[in-house]
């Protein structure tokens, strides 16, 4: 299904599957008097809740991204992420606020798999990227969230684009009570370092060195989080990890996304570092993989595990390894660290 907001005309859209039916009754809900809408949160950072979100500040919010990227009227768009989440439902908005053409793709691992014709701008999470890499060359501006872009599908995404002067692609930060993201950090053709707050955010950190954000058309409150950054002004940021997944060993606070970031330069392999109860240490590192023990994994793991040690120490090496056939995940696609943990912790020591 594609709708036109160009030439929008609600009486013309016949919706087929589950997917475009939902679409189709967040464009009802948009339309009607009520001055907001309901957004389920994912619950990856907390319990899963549902928050009531005024519609000029989605519009505002979508507003930011359209001018940020150039968008226009009668671009294309392709919603491929569940609208029941604020990722999915400002696709829509988006769409609507720039009178862009929206094709309706049902929300896959891998929604790009049909897909053949050129468009403006899509929105996907970390795995239906890894999962479309052939078609990426497709999207004149692509964003990424839901989660953190490993540097190995950074690698992967500069491999598959070697020539590609169309396509632009950016990792967001952001969150339902900042309506998607606040901030881009450009991962192709050009690779950034920092995220840039977009226009009318400006960011700060508190004693603990977590993210403060200040969006007041987006949140009329200053936003709390629990996400340790490296701050650069007022407008830049680099992402460490979530303060509360810090793992405390033997006294030494460990950063699991940081362990993380290295042993996927390396392997190619889902990885979660947990901590699990230990007599001793309080809590042991553990690295937990997605899928099966190969050689090519160790002889990643080796080269790894040396540059962990030189650049954050020798403790901060996983103590054990484990296999799970497959992570559990939230509705949403994302990793769910905390199913994943208690599994390590239930396993007490067993292998997977």
């Amino acid at each position: 299904m594609t709708v036109d907001f160009n030439t929008f005309n609600m009486n013309n859209l016949n919706p087929e599957s589950d997917f475009e039916k939902k679409v189709v009754s967040f464009i009802r809900d948009w339309q009607s008097p009520s001055e907001t809408v309901k957004v389920q949160t994912s619950g990856s950072t907390g319990v899963p809740k549902v928050l009531e979100v005024e519609k000029i500040r989605m519009r505002w919010s979508a507003q930011m991204t359209c001018g940020f990227l150039g968008l226009k009227q009668g671009d294309s768009a392709l919603i491929c992420l569940p609208v029941e989440y604020i990722s999915g439902k400002m696709m829509v908005v988006r769409a609507l606020e720039a009178e862009l053409k929206l094709h309706v793709v049902n929300p896959s691992s891998k929604p790009l798999q049909d897909w053949n014709e050129p468009v403006d701008f899509c929105a996907m999470s970390p795995l239906q990227v890894e999962n479309s890499l052939d078609k990426l060359h497709l999207i004149k501006n692509l964003i990424i969230g839901g989660a953190q872009v490993s540097e190995l599908l950074r690698r992967k995404i500069s491999s598959s684009l070697p020539d590609s002067e169309y396509t632009r692609i950016f990792e967001t930060y952001g969150m339902s009570e900042t309506l998607s993201h606040i901030a881009l950090k450009q991962i192709f053709p050009k690779a950034a370092e920092y995220f840039t707050v977009i226009e009318g955010v400006t960011v700060s950190q508190n004693s603990r060195g977590c993210l403060i954000i200040n969006a007041p058309q987006l949140n009329p409150t200053l936003l709390q989080t629990n996400d340790v950054i490296e701050l650069l002004g007022e407008n830049q940021f680099k992402f460490i990890g979530r303060a509360d997944s810090i793992i405390n060993s033997g006294g030494l606070k460990i950063q699991p996304e940081q362990v993380e970031g290295i042993i996927k330069k390396y392997v190619d392999s889902e990885a979660v570092v947990t901590g699990v109860s230990d007599d001793l240490l309080g809590q042991r590192l553990v690295l937990a993989f997605e899928g099966r023990e190969t050689v090519e994994l160790h002889s990643g793991l080796v080269k790894a595990y040396d540059e962990i040690r030189a650049a954050l120490s020798k403790n901060h090496v996983p103590r054990e390894i484990r296999f799970i056939s497959s992570f559990p995940r939230l509705p949403n696609g994302k990793t769910d660290r905390r199913s994943i943990k208690n599994l390590m912790n239930d396993a007490d020591g067993k292998g997977f």
